[in-house]
């Protein structure tokens, strides 16, 4: 068994790993929109098939929405661990699409000023993540002849649909998911160079609030001043959810939210992360959280609350002088530690009612609800995996936080009793969920050459 040999064969390989990614690309796998279901079963069954051309035992496995793949390769042996792979098909709608600058479904390899790019809805969330690992495989077996120990794949594609079916799935199909550790390949790159295991995720909590005064649109010359505007009621609920240093007013918000370890604290310090850059590439200048926090700490550490819409009266052109009925907003929640997101949800709408004056009232819609999620890093395969990627990157494998909530590693655990290893090759500027999605040629050629020295690192 020669790694040597088989990072050759990836290199040898790169032109035809990336047409097969061209070709996944192709397919409109849309899992938000029911126009595009047949495409999603497309993009299941291309997955089955490839899966399968490389001596995989791989299935397409129905749910009430979107497929899943499923597929087993290996036998248990006594040293060697089991290993699950995650990633999805299934990809974001591409509106607005006067903004793309080429068909999102007509992938492509461009040239930029920062380098080759593979471009199309996709390519980096998270067709092109997913086809690091599976290239990896496809390699080690062309010279190996096998995989070194038993791996699972499973493959959604609901993930940017919430995940509906996914839970359930895990439920029904617990003893056959079940495995030493869980590789997820949906995360990124500290900067363009350092490679990355993420080590904490951030839950999610959605809330919609929608207060109602009058029982009809109001002339505002003829009621205003006299009756109660639910956009004023509202904004002022908003207002007050944080107080001047920037923290969470919500009733007992920050019980489970731990401090960083000094370990930890030392590892982020050494990144030299550069907030005025982050800030600035997007027309940005201060820190807007809370003000005794570093920024690394309010990305990664930290909870958050933040409106994501508001809607209210008129907001067409021209000039409409109405007193709405109802205005409403959308605020979302970033939890960190153990912070319990049914309490919050509680506690928050305990906090809006509280607010209502007279002639209002409120209705409540949630979004989702889940718990933050923290990898331990103290097992040996974690430091195995970041020495492996240390040694393909040109700087040292960094444990990072992710500010972002992929809830999938939190059902590992929680279902499976399954620990999940983040480790992806995305970069800030990939535009995932936005016009002129790309993934780095880079990022696609040294994933798949860094997943090969995991799976060497992890089964010596």
């Amino acid at each position: 068994m020669s790694l040597d040999a088989v990072l050759a064969r990836i290199d040898t390989d790169l032109d035809a790993a990336t047409d097969r990614l061209l070709d996944l690309l192709r397919i409109p796998s849309i899992s938000t929109d029911p126009a595009f279901k047949s495409d999603c079963d497309k993009a299941a069954d291309w997955l089955v098939a490839d899966l399968q051309s490389i001596g995989i035992d791989a299935q397409k496995r129905e749910t009430p929405g979107h497929p899943m793949v499923v597929g087993h390769v290996g036998e248990a042996a006594d040293g060697k661990p089991h290993l699950l792979f995650y990633g999805h098909y299934d990809v974001q709608p591409v509106d607005p699409l006067d903004l793309w600058n080429s068909p999102p479904f007509e992938p492509a390899i461009e040239d930029t000023a920062k380098g080759r790019v593979i471009r199309g809805r996709g390519s980096s969330d998270d067709k092109g993540q997913l086809m690091t690992f599976i290239e990896a495989c496809r390699a080690w077996i062309a010279i190996n002849g096998a995989l070194p120990c038993r791996i699972t794949f499973f493959l959604e594609g609901e993930e940017e649909s919430g995940s509906p079916s996914l839970v359930p799935f895990m439920r029904d199909n617990a003893e056959e998911l079940k495995s030493d550790v869980a590789l997820i390949c949906d995360t990124g790159l500290f900067g363009d160079s350092t490679p990355a295991i993420v080590t904490m995720l951030r839950g999610l909590l959605g809330e919609e609030v929608t207060i109602t005064g009058a029982n009809l649109d109001l002339h505002s010359g003829m009621y205003g001043g006299i009756a109660r505007n639910p956009i004023r009621v509202l904004a002022k609920v908003i207002a007050g959810l944080h107080d001047d240093n920037g923290r969470i007013t919500v009733k007992d918000f920050y019980d489970g939210v731990p401090e960083l370890s000094n370990s930890v604290r030392s590892g982020w310090e050494d990144l030299s992360f550069d907030a005025d850059s982050f800030l600035g590439d997007v027309g940005l200048s201060v820190p807007a959280g809370e003000h005794d926090r570093t920024p690394l700490e309010m990305i990664w550490s930290r909870p958050t609350c933040e409106v994501n819409g508001i809607l209210g009266g008129y907001t067409g052109d021209g000039f409409k002088t109405v007193l709405p009925a109802q205005a409403s907003a959308k605020i979302s929640f970033r939890l960190v530690g153990t912070q319990d997101p049914l309490k919050i949800r509680e506690n928050f709408r305990a906090y809006v009612q509280d607010m209502l004056p007279d002639d209002c009232t409120v209705e409540f819609g949630g979004h989702g609800a889940s718990g933050a999620a923290t990898m331990a890093t103290e097992s040996p395969m974690f430091n195995a995996a970041r020495a492996a990627l240390s040694d393909e990157w040109p700087n040292a494998a960094a444990y990072i936080g992710c500010g972002g909530s992929i809830p999938i590693a939190g059902h590992f655990k929680q279902i499976l009793g399954t620990d999940a290893m983040l480790i992806g090759f995305g970069k800030d500027d990939d535009a995932i969920h936005s016009p002129n999605e790309k993934y780095d040629l880079t990022s696609f050629h040294r994933g798949i050459r860094s997943w090969a020295r995991i799976l060497d690192a992890l089964t010596k």
